[in-house]
């Protein structure tokens, strides 16, 4: 087996990195994300990405302040497939964690949807504790190009930070 090593690193993601983000969602998911940086623009929001030395998002989430009072809401956290269980979800919830705290906050909350242990499992390694359960939906994309409403129950983790 042949190793590769490359330096990640962490920033605010652009309007410029929303075409290299076709593995983050669909279609109508890549567009949503230009609204949020608009967001983030305004300040309500942090949108973070994970790239490689040549700018390529890897790794994506935002942190919404505007949900949850005295915490910041890590939210649409992905990794490129190719790249999952190699650290850098671990290394994007401590941005996201960092960024949280920088604006004087003590908790960091996040929505897992119930048949993802995976990144439940992740999650709770970071030390985040369920503290209850809430159903959600979103618009996503079906094959046949039509727009369909996915509904989901997701379990509620937060996380004091120090």
């Amino acid at each position: 087996m042949t190793e590769i090593r490359f330096r990640l690193s962490v920033r605010d993601l652009t309007h410029a990195d929303l075409p290299s983000c076709g593995w983050a969602g669909d279609a109508l998911h890549v567009r949503q994300l230009a609204d949020q940086l608009r967001r983030a623009e305004a300040g309500e929001i942090d949108y973070l990405a994970v790239c490689t030395p040549v700018g390529f998002p890897v790794a994506v989430c935002g942190v919404d302040y505007t949900v949850k009072p005295g915490a910041g809401e890590i939210w649409q956290l992905g990794v490129h497939p190719a790249l999952r269980s190699c650290g850098i979800g671990t290394l994007l919830i401590r941005s996201a964690e960092r960024r949280i705290t920088a604006r004087g906050l003590a908790r960091a909350e996040l929505g897992v949807e119930e048949d993802n242990p995976r990144a439940r499992a992740l999650y709770e390694r970071l030390g985040y504790r369920e503290y209850g359960r809430e159903p959600d939906s979103w618009n996503v994309v079906a094959e046949d190009g039509t727009v369909r409403r996915h509904e989901t129950v997701c379990v509620l983790m937060r996380k004091r930070l120090p």
